[in-house]
């Protein structure tokens, strides 16, 4: 039981951090960032929303948004953000029912193997939360590298070039927390299924056998004339 524990409150932590950073890199402006800024006066940043350029001087930061999520935009960037979107949201269930599937919350107390049932399934969203969000951030960044690499090889010069940023590294860091916290939800609290159930089923037929007991000490306490009396009682009451 002290390891079923461990391992939740574990799951619990990473999967926050996991969905955090999904979050933060999601909503940030740094998945691009110009690659040689020691001859510029400022920090040219990409995101998937928008993009910022900051003073290296003064510290300003100004943004220009993108047009319109309907506008006429590369393929890599539609495809980036839909999956990053989708990995926030799995990875957020996930969070959310791992807290629900915690013995220490007062969620059907009375229910253990709904609460592991709880658990897994948390888990599993987690997997699936991780698989969008690593295939998102780690396309972006090599076809930022790739992009990069192929100007470079061909001498094309085209005022500024980039590479990937913090943002994209947050995603990367995030898919594989949620790959952590999930595989140990589902993978090693499976290994409890089946001690949980044998508990649940051993504690059932314990209290169902005394129980019967009970019954048989009672009964055989009682008088015959009683026994007998207590049923006509029981027969008129009915009538």
């Amino acid at each position: 039981a002290g390891m079923k524990f461990f391992l939740q409150y574990v799951g619990c932590f990473i999967a926050f951090f996991s969905a955090g950073l999904l979050i933060i890199s999601t909503w940030t402006d740094c998945w691009m960032v110009n690659a040689d800024d020691s001859l510029e006066v400022s920090t040219k940043c990409r995101g998937l929303w928008w993009e910022c350029v900051t003073n290296v001087f003064d510290g300003i930061q100004t943004c220009d948004e993108y047009d319109s999520i309907y506008a006429e935009h590369s393929v890599k960037l539609v495809l980036t953000r839909a999956m990053m979107i989708t990995a926030d949201i799995l990875s957020g269930l996930g969070f959310l029912f791992l807290v629900l599937g915690l013995d220490c919350v007062k969620f059907l107390p009375h229910e253990p193997l709904i609460k592991l049932r709880i658990c897994l399934a948390s888990g599993v969203m987690l997997l699936l939360a991780g698989l969008p969000g690593i295939t998102g951030s780690v396309w972006y960044a090599v076809d930022v590298y790739v992009e990069r690499s192929s100007l470079l090889l061909h001498n094309v010069f085209l005022g500024i070039q980039y590479k990937f940023g913090w943002s994209c590294w947050l995603g990367m860091a995030g898919s594989l927390g949620c790959f952590l916290s999930g595989s140990l939800l589902t993978c090693c609290m499976y290994l409890f299924r089946e001690t949980s159930s044998g508990r649940l089923h051993s504690a059932y037929s314990l209290r169902k056998g005394y129980s019967s007991a009970m019954t048989v000490v009672t009964n055989a306490h009682l008088p015959s004339y009683q026994t007998a009396t207590s049923k006509m009682y029981a027969v008129d009451t009915r009538v």
